[in-house]
């Protein structure tokens, strides 16, 4: 945050201070100074003497200039924040609406896929790290912030705190899982890297938590390692953990939980990849009488 507060104007730190009281992370006040940022620059002005009609043009200017969708509504979230809450003029953002996002289809491992992958990580603390994003569904940020002290084996759960939407949820901990974070935490705690209460994935310092971008650069390593042409990321992991769920025909209800989705909508879009779903459905041309 340090960098938010430097040299700032008086709006800007009000906006901030408005941020801090409602505890948004790091990474979404950036974000919401950035649209700021943006606003001002079109409107070679301050922002605070935006019209409803400015706002409308500079929508415009981002549809205009090839800005993408998933870019624009982010812009338009912080906007909404700094008209809304620091400036108390919500009315100004009628005229600018958010633009629909098209969702892709997710990319999914096979199961061999999985196992190849995990394999070809660089050393044992990815491997595990790898195995936690796959056996238990986890996001990159969840698994980088996960502790010793969450893994709970007598009830063979994980603890994610402030996971996405700052709430915290148990995770699935499958026996193999749990041996495999055992034989990270025999070798680490050699290495000495493994503080007491401390990081269950140190980083370079034992102090500080592995941090995402190095665990996105270990999954592409292994992705070329597993000579895996498809797209790979931390995410897929965890695409491919719901889909396997749901082809095992697991409730889909609980693999929302598992997934700490807020809305079924969200999880049911694994149903469009779950391949082995799909083979199981009778065609009605089948069911035919013959000609």
């Amino acid at each position: 945050m340090s960098s938010l507060t430097t040299n700032v104007s008086p709006l800007r730190q009000r906006m901030i201070d408005d941020m801090r009281m409602r505890k948004f992370n790091g990474k979404t006040q950036t974000h919401y100074i950035r649209a700021v940022r943006r606003l001002a620059a079109f409107l070679r002005r301050s922002p605070d003497t935006a019209t409803a009609e400015e706002l409308r043009a500079f929508q415009l200017h981002m549809v205009d200039t090839g800005t993408a969708p998933p870019t624009i509504n982010a812009t338009l979230s912080g906007l909404k924040f700094f008209f809304d809450v620091t400036l108390g003029h919500a009315e100004l953002l009628v005229m600018v609406q958010p633009v629909h996002q098209p969702r892709p289809l997710p990319v999914v491992l096979s199961c061999d896929e999985v196992a190849r992958l995990i394999a070809a990580a660089p050393n044992p603390k990815y491997q595990a790290a790898l195995s936690v994003a796959y056996g238990a569904g986890l996001r990159a940020a969840e698994v980088c912030a996960l502790k010793v002290s969450d893994i709970d084996s007598e009830r063979m759960t994980l603890r994610v705190e402030q996971g996405k939407g700052r709430k915290d949820r148990y995770a699935l901990l499958s026996p193999v899982l749990l041996e495999r974070l055992r034989a990270w935490w025999r070798v680490g705690h050699a290495q000495g890297k493994m503080l007491p209460g401390g990081w269950l994935f140190p980083g370079l310092n034992p102090m500080d938590p592995l941090s995402t971008r190095q665990l996105n650069r270990a999954i592409h390593l292994a992705a070329d390692a597993a000579h895996i042409d498809k797209r790979v990321s931390m995410h897929t992991l965890r695409h491919s953990f719901a889909t396997h769920l749901l082809e095992q025909k697991v409730d889909i209800r609980v693999i929302q939980v598992l997934l700490g989705h807020k809305r079924l909508e969200t999880t049911a879009l694994y149903t469009h990849v779950a391949t082995e779903v799909l083979r199981a459905v009778i065609s009605p041309l089948e069911t035919l009488p013959s000609p």
